[in-house]
């Protein structure tokens, strides 16, 4: 007999205007604006790193990484700090919501009109109140950083 999840939680972030959710288990710290400093040669969807109470963190601009058009000049994200593999990363977020508990029952896989891009870095969509949750695969969200380890 195996056991259904019966819910998963997520921290809801935005990027422009688009809900998108982190496992919440992953999340080890929000953070508000934060001085990064740029990485010369560095992919193009590494901001640069940040400081975190004395460890290095590498700082990943979703919005570049998503596809998505820069913010404006003078706005400044938020960071989301997960851990991956042993090393803690910052992904750079327009703002940052709640911690939402959905039903797996409510979990879809990627609809086919998603934008491949998302639909690569997703593990799923929850449909809420006429918004779109779209999950994010963490390991998949930094893969572009092992891509360039081995280049």
């Amino acid at each position: 007999m195996s056991t259904a999840i019966e819910n998963a939680e997520f921290v809801t972030v935005s990027i422009e205007g688009q809900l998108f959710g982190i496992p919440v288990l992953m999340v080890q710290d929000v953070l508000g604006p934060q001085k990064i400093t740029r990485i010369p040669l560095s992919p193009k969807e590494v901001a640069g790193v940040l400081n975190l109470r004395g460890r290095i963190v590498t700082a990943v601009e979703l919005r570049t990484r998503l596809g998505l058009p820069m913010r404006a000049s003078g706005e400044q994200g938020m960071s989301v700090v997960v851990e991956h593999r042993g090393e803690p990363y910052s992904l750079i977020v327009d703002g940052v919501g709640e911690v939402m508990a959905l039903k797996a029952e409510a979990f879809e896989r990627n609809p086919p009109t998603l934008n491949p891009r998302w639909r690569e870095v997703s593990l799923g969509v929850y449909r809420l109140d006429g918004k779109l949750l779209v999950v994010l695969e963490v390991p998949k969200v930094l893969d572009f950083l092992e891509i360039a380890e081995a280049a």
